[in-house]
Parts: structure tokens; C-alpha cells; sequence
């Protein structure tokens, strides 16, 4: 298996569950959509930036802190995803206590009778 891959699915898996996550905090009526806003587009665009960032800076963080020798670069990645997802959960938490809307959902899709 090239070593890259479960570094690359567990960023990925972090986005979408963060994804998934904020998204559901959003009721919804039938036949609505929910649209990302403008702070959402802010909010996920520092998501991928900071697991971008924790992809290169995991390992380095791990080898200065003298774990490199019984934590692999996948599980440094790996703690700096969970860890970035914990940040995110509580990030979204103060956006919504003051008010900020990730996703809005009043537009509807369909027209019903």
C-alpha cells in the first residue's frame, strides 16, 4: 500500500465528517436546500487549511517533541486531524452562540400544491 494513503483518507474522512456534522445542526423543511453561506465558506476554507497545514506539520511537531520514535507520521497526522475536528466542533459552536450561520435553508426547491 502506498504510505500516503491513509493519511490522505483520514483528511478526507475529517472534512466530510465536519461537513456532515455542521450540516446537520441546520433544520431543514421538506423540499428545502440548505446553501452555504458566507461565513461557511470562510469556516470550511480554514478547515482545509488547517488540515492542510497539520499534513506538514504533524511529523515535524512529533520529531521535535521526541515522539518520533514510537509515532509514526500517520499517527501524528492522525492526531492533528482529530484534534483539528475537535477545534472545528467548538469553532461552530461560538459562530452559532453569536449568531453566525454556516448553512441557511430557506430557499425551496420545488414548487408543491
Amino acid at each position: 500500500m502506498i504510505p500516503k494513503v491513509p493519511d490522505t483518507a483520514a483528511l478526507l474522512f475529517i472534512l466530510v465528517l465536519v461537513w456532515l456534522r455542521t450540516r446537520l445542526r441546520y433544520p431543514r423543511a421538506p423540499g428545502s436546500r440548505l446553501r452555504l453561506r458566507r461565513a461557511g465558506v470562510w469556516y470550511f476554507s480554514a478547515l482545509l487549511l488547517a488540515l492542510v497545514a497539520g499534513w506538514q506539520a504533524a511529523p515535524g511537531l512529533a520529531r521535535l517533541g521526541g515522539l518520533s520514535g514510537w509515532l509514526p507520521d500517520t499517527a501524528a497526522r492522525a492526531a492533528w486531524f482529530l484534534a483539528s475536528y475537535a477545534a472545528f466542533v467548538l469553532l461552530h459552536r461560538a459562530l452559532k452562540a453569536r449568531g453566525v450561520q454556516v448553512f441557511s435553508g430557506a430557499e425551496t426547491t420545488s414548487e408543491r400544491p
